[in-house]
This record gives C-alpha cells, structure tokens and sequence, in this order.
C-alpha cells in the first residue's frame, strides 16, 4: 500500500484519506463514494492513475510516482460559489510546491508564461506552470445527490517524477527541476496546505482574498493573450480576474470581455495567433 498520509492539522479538523497504489480515476472514485453516502471532507489519493482525465475531456496521464489526489466534498447551497475552489486548490498546491521543490531560476518558456516573480504561477483556469511549462493540473467534477446536496470532486494531477514528451504544449516534473520530493511528501504538505487556503476561503465569504492570492501568483498577467472559446479566439491583454474569477481580456478596441471557460495562450505563442 503507498504510504500516504494526512498532515496532522488536516486530521484534526476531520479529513479523511484513501490511498492506494494504482487506481482509474480518483475522480470517478471520489464522486462514487459521495453517491454511496460519503459525508466528503475525504481524499482520495493514488501515485499511478490510468484513466485520468482534464478538462474538456482531455487524457491526463499518471504513470507511477507522479500524484493524483482528489478531495470529495459534499455540500449544499450554491454550486456556482463552489466552483471556485479551483483557485483554492491552486494556491494550495503553489504553496505546498514552494515547500518541497527547491530553489532555482524561472525562466520565460515557450509560452510566454513566466515572468520570474514566482517560481510557481497559476495559469487559469486550472494549471500550475514553472519555466513556462506544466507541471500540475487541477480539474473539479460534481455530482447531484439529491435533497440540495451536491458533492465536488476537487482533482489534483502533479508530475513528480516524470512529464509527457508528446504534448501540444511545453510540461515539466518535479524532478527535473531537481526536486528530490516524491508523491507522499507533496501530498502530505498539500494537505495542510489546502487547510489553510479553504479557511481564508471560508465557503465562499473569503473569495476576495482568494483572488488577491491568486492574481499575485497568476501566468501572463499584463501580457498578449489569445484565448480560445469554442472555435472562435478573444485577443488581447490579460488584465485580471473579476469577482466571479472570470478571465478579462482587454482587446484592442480598449473594450474589456470577461471570459468564464476557454484555453488560455500567452506571449508569442498568443501574438502569432498559432492557437
């Protein structure tokens, strides 16, 4: 059995951990429990996972010794506000890789996305990036139990040890940046980590501060963006985030658009229009 375990402020404040070796989607696992009355507050954690997936349905590998952790909860009232705890779980995880990784100098990659002010950025929606290549993803799914109740499955895919070398855009491990850490040691500060940040995110009344966090952490702020939304690709500068954490665009005309969903390119690759 892998050898995970919860950080002990996690488990005092009621967080629960499943771990296991290899699994098909901790995802699917997680929203599984909740249908068979898991009260949540629960990760699901695995160092090898075979039928990952990202947004959009998109295949997210985990061969062994990366990590893929998920965090069911179960909740009712507004889904809407609970769709941002993907930035909790970014900031979350930036912080946790801070801890472990060591280090080293960020340098600008292939997509224009890093700018050396943290040696960890938030690409929104859901990437973590240094030297402008992928290193984790995050991908929430929910789940309607019936009676008001919902549950979310807040997924978490890092490369620890390896990256994928057949990738559209530039990836990178843990190990490659030197890192000696391995899935059980980031997950273990990862989880402290998320206690923290879901505090100051307090069911949704702290979002602001959640925002202010992540925009200081945030890929290509101030910089060309193309962002493609359905076929069709809003151009401009990245300008911030909203209230909702919606992405805004400032195109050329000065007119500002809020975009909710999209694949977000930055720098030369975003200018060249090569999305």
């Amino acid at each position: 059995m892998a050898g995970f375990c919860l950080a002990p402020t996690a488990v005092a404040e009621g967080y629960r951990l499943e771990a296991h070796d290899v699994v098909g989607s901790t995802n699917a696992l997680g929203l599984d429990h909740a249908r068979a009355g898991d009260p949540g507050r629960l990760w699901v954690v695995s160092k090898s996972q075979e039928s990952g997936r990202g947004r959009r349905g998109r295949v997210w590998a985990t061969p062994e010794g990366n990590l893929a952790a998920t965090l069911l909860l179960v909740n009712d009232g507004d889904l809407k506000q609970a769709a941002t705890l993907g930035f909790v779980a970014g900031l979350a995880l930036a912080d946790a890789l801070d801890a472990v990784a060591p280090a080293g100098r960020i340098a600008i990659g292939v997509d224009g996305a890093g700018q050396g002010r943290n040696r960890f950025e938030l690409k929104w929606p859901n990437d973590v990036l240094t030297s402008g290549a992928k290193l984790a993803g995050i991908l929430l799914e929910s789940a309607q139990l019936g009676g008001g109740r919902y549950a979310i499955a807040v997924g978490i895919g890092v490369n620890v040890v390896t990256h994928p070398e057949d990738m559209p855009y530039p990836a990178i491990s843990l190990k490659t940046l030197g890192g000696a850490a391995d899935a059980e040691t980031l997950f273990l500060v990862l989880s402290d980590a998320w206690r923290a940040n879901v505090r100051l995110w307090d069911d949704g009344r702290g979002l602001a501060a959640i925002r202010d966090r992540w925009l200081k952490r945030a890929a290509g702020l101030g910089g060309e963006v193309a962002v493609r939304i359905d076929g069709n690709v809003v151009r401009g500068i990245f300008e911030t985030i909203d209230e909702d954490c919606r992405f805004v665009v400032r195109d050329s005309n000065g007119a500002t658009v809020a975009i909710a969903a999209g694949d977000v390119h930055f720098g030369a690759v975003a200018s060249a229009g090569a999305v």
